[in-house]
């Protein structure tokens, strides 16, 4: 049995129960979005064209709500800890990555329209130069859960809902970036 605390420390416990479940869930998602990406090298490297397909539906579907949360809530309370310059660079880092599975999303089909059952060598290699240009924004990405623990609980708590209305909505990244998204690459 626990023992009685004041309501301080029940506060205190539930400041870093916050904090935690955004730690994780935000970790969660870097994982998903790093396996995808790795699948997706595989892939290209084994001339699975079917399986290419699949996995950038699903890195689309998976970064179409987290790109949407980190911009409209993360990233403009981080932008007190680590100022405009850093917060644009971050948004750089989505604007490109946005760019990579657009055209990823194009080399899939391509490679679908086409029928081949297999990539040749310079599709793959262009497939895995685009997935190696997204990879660094998901470690970089995901230290930024240490600054977000120096953040009021509030902020905390606003950018955990804007998560669920995001994950609510659930648009891929292509529709979120082409309809919803204020910034237009």
């Amino acid at each position: 049995m626990r023992p009685a605390t004041s309501g301080t420390t029940q506060l205190e416990d539930c400041v870093l129960s916050i904090g935690h479940h955004f730690t994780e869930t935000f970790h969660a998602e870097h994982r998903e979005v790093r396996d995808l990406l790795l699948a997706l090298i595989d892939a290209f490297r084994t001339g699975a064209a079917a399986r290419v397909g699949k996995l950038v539906e699903a890195l689309s579907a998976a970064v179409g709500p987290h790109f949407r949360y980190e911009e409209e809530a993360m990233y403009p309370g981080l932008r007190s800890v680590f100022g405009a310059h850093y917060v644009d660079k971050l948004l750089s880092d989505h604007d490109d990555t946005i760019r990579n599975i657009r055209e990823l999303t194009e080399l899939a089909d391509l490679v679908a329209i086409d029928g081949l059952g297999e990539l040749d060598e310079n599709l793959a290699a262009w497939g895995i130069a685009l997935v190696r240009e997204i990879l660094p924004h998901v470690g970089d990405c995901d230290g930024l859960s240490l600054m977000v623990e120096t953040l009021p609980e509030d902020d905390v708590v606003h950018i955990l809902a804007t998560r669920e209305v995001a994950r609510e909505i659930n648009a891929d990244v292509l529709t979120w970036a082409g309809t919803l998204r204020a910034r237009r690459v």
